[in-house]
């Protein structure tokens, strides 16, 4: 029988947390009220629906081709943080941080020093399997040769490349950056 990791273990129990303050109903709010409205979350949820439309035999549990979508990127912490706040209000995308945060001192978004995952405590764990949520990763992890320390605004993580596009398609009525990558992610257990 395998083992998975720690890591894998704690990705399939991961509970999504907002990385922005919450309202009374538990909404998200962004700093900002958002000056564009645009209706575009039903073209994400078709996205997502069309992503989750897979058979069993398209899977492989080692590898994975999937295709990562980015809204942005940039060396500013801070300010793909106000942007991520901005786009899961505006389309209604939830925040997973993956109990990952920006530290200061280490200059790094990272997982708490203290965190029950050994093996990545106090450190960057890239997000590698299928998500339709929002969350700030380091792009060398999925594209190189990006800067060492060059964040990305990720949308979503899609298995299929047409719910990619259709999010792209949704995303670039108010993200003129919006771009995909493919890639190939080790998603198979240690042994």
């Amino acid at each position: 029988m395998r083992k998975c990791s720690i890591r894998h273990i704690f990705i399939i129990l991961t509970v999504t947390l907002t990385a922005c303050s919450t309202g009374p109903e538990g909404k998200i709010v962004a700093d900002e009220q958002d000056s564009l409205k645009v209706d575009t979350t039903t073209g994400l949820h078709n996205a997502v629906a069309n992503d989750n439309n897979r058979t069993e035999d398209t899977i492989n549990y080692d590898n994975a081709i999937s295709f990562v979508v980015v809204a942005d990127t940039s060396s500013d912490y801070y300010l793909l943080h106000k942007k991520m706040c901005q786009l899961s209000q505006q389309f209604g995308i939830p925040i997973d941080t993956m109990g990952r945060f920006y530290n200061k001192t280490k200059n790094l978004i990272a997982l708490p020093d203290n965190s029950e995952d050994e093996m990545y405590a106090g450190n960057y764990f890239e997000r590698t399997f299928p998500s339709h949520n929002l969350s700030l990763e380091y792009l060398p992890y999925y594209q190189r040769p990006a800067g060492e320390k060059t964040i990305a605004l990720v949308t979503g993580i899609y298995e299929k490349e047409k719910s990619a596009d259709s999010a792209i398609m949704v995303l670039k009525k108010t993200e003129r950056k919006v771009f995909k990558i493919k890639v190939d992610f080790y998603v198979g257990c240690l042994n």
